[in-house]
């Protein structure tokens, strides 16, 4: 009989310690929705945005001249100098330096009359830049709910459905 009082004392004091601890901790019910109103915020959304132009681009051009004159003044250069050079019996010489004279004339001739003139492009210039927006965006819902006849609110990230869990604690409301 003194192992079964022991054993019932055991029990008992367990019973009110976890009752305790249940107590404190308290326990989950179900409340009932009323009302899930969303929230918004208005945030500044940046994105990426290509903008195109064309430009009207001169360019000062020298107009190359051709090799004509260069070499056709070297070749009456080079017979006027061998011609000179024959009849004063250095005619290798002469020839060399008529041939380099005409060339060189030529060359200038060709230069004195080659025309600068614009050349016009239409260049295609792009860059990305940044655009910002302003818009609104979901951050949750105030929650308007209803436990044991009394209305409560709080604030949830996700839509609650019909029903938000609710922890329930239970404590005297005065010391004994």
């Amino acid at each position: 009989m003194k192992a079964k009082m022991q054993a019932l004392m055991i029990g008992m004091t367990v019973l009110t310690v976890s009752g305790a601890a249940a107590a404190r901790s308290g326990f989950i019910e179900q409340a009932r929705v009323i009302e899930a109103e969303p929230v918004y915020e208005t945030v500044e959304v940046s994105y990426p945005v290509t903008e195109c132009r064309t430009e009207r681009v001169v360019r000062n051009e020298r107009r190359r001249g051709s090799y004509v004159a260069p070499i056709t003044g070297g070749i009456i250069g080079g017979v006027l100098g061998h011609e000179l050079g024959r009849k004063k019996r250095g005619e290798t010489a002469l020839t060399v330096a008529g041939t380099l004279l005409g060339a060189h004339l030529g060359n200038e001739y060709n230069r004195s009359h080659t025309r600068h003139r614009p050349a016009v492009e239409h260049v295609r210039q792009c860059e990305t830049v940044e655009r910002y927006e302003q818009e609104q965006q979901l951050t949750g819902y105030r929650v308007k709910y209803r436990y044991d006849g009394h209305i409560f609110y709080t604030q949830t990230r996700e839509h609650p459905g019909k029903y938000i869990p609710v922890r329930v604690r239970v404590s005297p409301t005065r010391e004994f």
